[in-house]
């Protein structure tokens, strides 16, 4: 025991001075091993500390009350969960669980006696800004109030104290261009608001809201809004409520010590016959027995709050650790080696004077601890640091505030573990090729002969065979995720056992170069103990680019496949969906002068009732209409009752039936009808001269076959009574209310793309029908495609308007991944180009007896320069090559997995009646990041060496014996 920690200390001594004394070599390990130490304890740092404790979470949501009351189902009784998140009706609706109007629920009969509370109203608004319009909620609650502490931070000025006042958030001053102090009016009111402060909501910094008093702003703009007929999102009211001598942080208990203990479990089922859902602070802190919670007891309930990381996502975080850990150690490994074969005399005295092999793989070892402790230390202290130093950064990046600087001394601990373990895998194998040379070539510099080893190609070579056919089988046979992962991971492992013996036969290659590049492919040849390594760091970052590239490229192109256009390519639309239309003349001028506008065609809509009336028909005096299918073109799948009128094969056939076809493209219109000329075939792109001719004659054209009936005419239902006609519907009576009207139709050919549209007539065809239009909007060809610059200047006037205007500019499809897939091209380029430079540098530092030979014979300099660059070259360029083969697998494991569920899927479809495309999900070779990562990368990382290495000649002094 004595000896071995003798042996072990002077090991340990020999390793450290040797560090100090070779500087560069160990701070390049050192950067290595302490970088990814770094990144993950930073990580642990900052996901600890933005998690927030039950009592703080409670303090943001609830400030200084007790508990949070909502309204739930009108009067009607409710289970909720402890949470307050989830909750539904006691009773089901044939058991009268819920209202039969929309009730509003009084949520202060629920409140206990002696409880006091403070009203806290949500909704949304839109608020003129400096530059156009910003959507923002909206929250009435007196800030000032000690019950609100917690909820809201002030950050400059103060919070509102008169009705004509506001403060707003921190991010709603960035977005809209105001400060504090400047005016603030909403869209629907004339007043004026005066913003008095600005704050941040600790849990959303992200978040645009403005605060005003209860009353102030809320219902006089729910009101106006309203009365022009315009969308509301209405109100959600809630009160804070502060029971009489309670503190916060109380835990449950029974209704007698209620003063004390806050409000109870019992006091929540209360306010839950009442209808009122409540989130309770002493119920968050001291939860109940599930067997005491209603809710959980109920039927078929299934709680899917989940927590926790799934399979996927640990697998997934597990590959990425093990993968780092694998490319740390393939790059520290080398320069282990190389250090190693420089100290070989040291360790060849070591030898002379009677120490054994374990005493050289103890002093190697104690190498790769050396640099693993320091790596620890330094990655853990300067995530510490750097931390606490970047929380603000960090805390507006996630969208919260800590709850504190939350340190985790054991989840450190094992982090910092990781490097040490690290360290000593990668100087594992020098320590033990070291531990077998002789003492005599140790002390006389030779290497002597060294035979690639037999065992590990045919290991590699059956791990990529296993790994294949693992992740072909989970991704054909049992679709799962984590096999195909694992397969893929196994058969990129494998490959990279087979890196020496590959690297051997790109070796082969080299008696058909010139000078330089041969001397540098021999060079890697010859020493792959340096290069394989290296290489194979390359091969595994190229791998897991050319994978994810691979999979978003086909993802892309299976979305192009599936991308439906709204409207022809550099089409527009304008559409006003909400009030009366009386500003969409002013809004179609607007787009007319603002964009580059070839062909207008005005559209207005189907108007039931009053010219004020909406399109939607909800308003009093005001209806709706629809088109009335014939029953022979009706899909038998949509009647009613017809679950188990059909066998599944019916269902299937019936699936594909013309009649049971879906519609996919979106129209804001109701029923999908517009009331127009001949210039909307025009911008749609119908050129049907017979259509244009019905429409002069007065007739309606119609883009959909099923609407159209014997005799060439579409038959409309007018409905003046919108709540008898959906009260017969209810009831599933045959003879539905409203009035029939008749209009003559030209149905155009099939395989016309209207884009939603189904039906066409002039305003003359509608007034001859008795129906009456309003309004709509407006169609667009553009003459070039809108700049940016454009459509922010229009998209300010469209905010100047009280009605909310939609406007679509056709784009065609727009890949989502070319941002990635640019993003995967630099990021591989740049740890190939690192692993091939630090591979290059070992190299020169492990070849500078062959760098003084060609200085010696006279070499010119830019062979040196020459030489380095085909060094760093034939690295990378081995990896990109091995990388770009390895990397393929996986992605076609992933796919022909997703090929397989979606199948499922579609089979399960048509089995129920669904009218749905076979499921397409190609394979695509991004063929020019491949070209990128095969041309681009080993010619850059080859300038790139050449460009920084000295090119005079240099000769070193004779070495001492």
């Amino acid at each position: 025991m004595n000896a071995w920690y003798h042996s072990w200390r002077a090991a340990l001594r020999i390793a450290r001075r040797d560090a100090v004394r070779h500087k560069g070599r160990s701070v390049l390990v050192l950067a290595m091993i302490a970088l990814p130490i770094l990144g993950v304890s930073a990580l642990d740092l900052t996901v600890r500390s933005s998690e927030l404790s039950t009592a703080q979470t409670m303090d943001r949501e609830l400030g200084a009350a007790d508990a949070r009351l909502t309204a739930g189902y009108g009067d009607a009784a409710i289970f909720q969960n402890p949470a307050g998140d989830n909750y539904q009706p006691a009773k089901g609706k044939e058991e009268g669980g819920l209202p039969e109007e929309d009730q509003e629920t009084d949520i202060l009969k629920a409140l206990p006696a002696g409880a006091t509370a403070v009203r806290d109203d949500q909704g949304t608004g839109k608020f003129r800004t400096e530059y156009g319009s910003l959507n923002a909620n909206i929250r009435e609650l007196k800030a000032t109030d000690p019950v609100a502490r917690g909820i809201m931070t002030l950050v400059k000025g103060r919070f509102p104290e008169k009705s004509g006042e506001t403060a707003v958030t921190t991010r709603f001053l960035e977005e809209s261009g105001l400060k504090v102090g400047s005016k603030l009016a909403a869209r629907g009111l004339d007043a004026e608001y005066r913003i008095v402060g600005s704050y941040e909501l600790p849990s959303d910094l992200h978040s645009s809201e403005v605060n005003a008093l209860p009353g102030a702003l809320l219902e006089p703009l729910d009101q106006a809004l309203k009365a022009e007929s315009l969308m509301s999102w209405g109100i959600t009211r809630s009160y804070l409520v502060s029971l009489k001598g309670s503190g916060t942080g109380g835990s449950a208990g029974s209704d007698s010590n209620a003063g004390s203990a806050g409000f109870t479990w019992n006091m929540v089922k209360e306010a839950n016959t009442k209808g009122v859902l409540v989130i309770s602070r002493a119920v968050a802190l001291d939860p109940p027995a599930d067997s005491d919670v209603p809710l959980y007891q109920v039927d078929g309930y299934a709680d899917y709050s989940g927590g926790g990381l799934g399979q996927v996502e640990l697998a997934i975080i597990g590959t990425v650790v093990g993968l780092a850990m694998l490319e740390v150690c393939l790059l520290a490994g080398p320069a282990f080696a190389v250090g190693a074969r420089r100290s070989r005399r040291q360790l060849g005295l070591v030898g002379a004077n009677g120490g054994d092999r374990h005493h050289i793989r103890a002093i190697v070892l104690s190498g790769g601890l050396v640099i693993g402790v320091a790596s620890a230390v330094i990655g853990t202290v300067l995530a510490l640091g750097l931390t606490f130093a970047l929380r603000p950064v960090l805390e507006e990046y996630i969208g919260k505030r800590f709850g504190g600087f939350e340190i985790r001394p054991l989840e450190l601990f094992a982090i910092a573990l990781l490097a040490v373990v690290t360290g000593l895998i990668a100087a594992l194998v020098p320590a033990i090729t070291s531990s077998r040379q002789t003492v005599l070539s140790s002390l006389t510099g030779r290497r002597g002969v060294r035979r690639s080893s037999r065992v590990l190609p045919v290991i590699g070579l059956i791990a990529i065979a296993g790994g294949a056919a693992i992740a072909l089988y989970g991704s054909m046979v049992s679709e799962s995720f984590v096999i195909v992962a694992g397969g893929s991971a196994l058969a990129e492992l494998g490959v990279v056992a087979l890196t020496p013996a590959l690297v051997g036969l790109f070796g082969r290659i080299g008696r058909w170069l010139p000078l330089s590049p041969r001397l540098a492919l021999r060079d890697a040849v010859r020493n792959r103990g340096r290069t394989a390594p290296a290489v194979a760091a390359v091969l595994a970052a190229i791998a897991g680019t050319v994978a994810v590239s691979t999979y978003a490229a086909s993802s892309d192109a299976e979305a192009e496949a599936g991308y439906v256009a709204q409207l022809p390519a550099g089409a527009i639309s304008l559409s006003v969906a909400e009030g009366n239309g009386r500003e969409v003349p002013a809004l179609r001028t607007a787009v007319e002068k603002n964009l580059p506008i070839d062909v207008r065609a005005d559209v207005d809509r189907v108007n039931i009732g009053k010219p004020t009336c909406s399109q939607y028909g909800e308003e009093k005096g005001c209806g709706q209409f629809e088109i009335l299918v014939p029953e022979a073109n009706r899909c038998p799948l949509w009647e009613d009752d017809t679950e188990d009128k059909f066998t599944t094969a019916e269902r299937r056939k019936l699936a594909k039936d013309p009649r049971c076809a879906l519609n996919d493209y979106y129209m804001a219109a109701a029923g999908n009808t517009l009331v127009g000329d001949a210039a909307v075939l025009k911008v749609l792109g119908i050129d049907d001269p017979e259509a244009e001719k019905a429409l002069e004659e007065g007739k309606a054209v119609s883009f959909d076959r099923r609407n159209v009936a014997q005799g060439d005419k579409v038959d409309i239902r007018v409905i003046n009574d919108v709540q008898a006609y959906r009260k017969a519907q209810d009831e599933r009576s045959k003879e539905l209310p409203g009035d029939i009207t008749s209009v003559p139709v030209h149905q155009v050919r099939d395989g016309v793309n209207a884009y939603g549209l189904e039906l066409l007539m002039t305003p003359a065809t509608a007034k001859a029908a008795g129906l009456g239009t309003a309004p709509y909007g407006a169609y667009y060809t553009t003459s070039s495609k809108p700049t940016s610059a454009q459509e922010q200047k229009l998209n300010a006037e469209l905010d100047k308007s009280v009605s909310e205007a939609d406007l679509r500019i056709e784009a065609g499809f727009v890949p989502e991944h070319d941002i990635v897939l640019l993003a995967l091209t630099v990021f591989a380029g740049l740890v190939t180009i690192g692993a091939a430079g630090i591979a290059t540098g070992l190299a020169q530092a492990d070849a500078e007896a062959d760098q003084r030979t060609l200085a010696a014979v006279g070499a010119p300099g830019r062979v040196r320069r020459t030489l380095s660059g085909f060094q760093c070259g034939v690295v990378a360029a081995m990896g990109v090559v091995l990388g770009s083969v390895a990397g393929v697998l996986p992605a076609v494991g992933l796919r022909l997995t997703e090929l397989r569920e979606r199948e499922g899927w579609y089979q399960e479809a048509l089995n129920s009646g669904s009218s749905q495309s076979a499921p397409y999900v190609p394979i695509v070779i991004p063929w020019s990041t491949l070209a990128a990562l095969l041309v681009v990368i080993p010619l850059g990382a080859a300038l790139l060496a050449a460009l920084v290495t000295r090119s005079h000649r240099t000769l070193g002094r004779r070495e001492a014996t």
